[in-house]
C-alpha cells in the first residue's frame, strides 16, 4: 500500500519561500502514469489544485500560481518537493500530497494526512 507523508516548517514568514516534501513509500514515484500532486485547503477558499510532478518529472502548475511554483523530485530518496515564493498571510492553509492516477483528474487516490502551514511575522 502506498502512503504519502508531508514535511516542512509550519511556520512561515511574509514574503519567504515555503518548501514542503512528500515522502511516499510502498511505491515509487516513477510508476508508469502516476502524478504527484500538491494541493491545499482552507475555510472558504475549498480545496485547491497547486501543482504537480509526473512520473517523468514533468511539472504542471496552476494558472494562479505557476510563477512562483516549483515542483521537482529526488527519486532516489523516493521523494517529491514543491517550492512556494512569496507567501502571504493568504497561503496559511493545510496543504496536501496526493496521488493521481488519472492524467491530473484531480480524482486522487492516495493522500498524505497534510500539514498545516502557517504564514505570520
Amino acid at each position: 500500500q502506498v502512503q504519502l507523508q508531508e514535511s516542512g516548517p509550519g511556520l512561515v514568514k511574509p514574503s519567504q519561500t515555503l518548501s514542503l516534501t512528500c515522502t511516499v513509500s510502498g511505491g515509487s514515484i516513477t510508476t508508469n502514469s502516476d502524478y504527484w500532486s500538491w494541493v491545499r485547503q482552507s475555510p472558504g477558499k475549498g480545496l485547491e489544485w497547486i501543482g504537480a510532478i509526473s512520473y517523468s518529472g514533468n511539472s504542471y502548475y496552476s494558472p494562479s500560481l505557476k510563477s512562483r511554483t516549483s515542483i521537482s523530485r529526488d527519486t532516489s530518496k523516493n521523494q517529491f518537493t514543491m517550492q512556494l515564493s512569496s507567501v502571504t498571510p493568504e497561503a496559511t492553509d493545510v496543504y496536501y500530497c496526493a496521488r493521481d492516477r488519472k492524467g491530473l483528474s484531480s480524482k486522487y487516490d492516495c493522500w498524505g494526512q497534510g500539514t498545516r502551514v502557517t504564514v505570520s511575522s
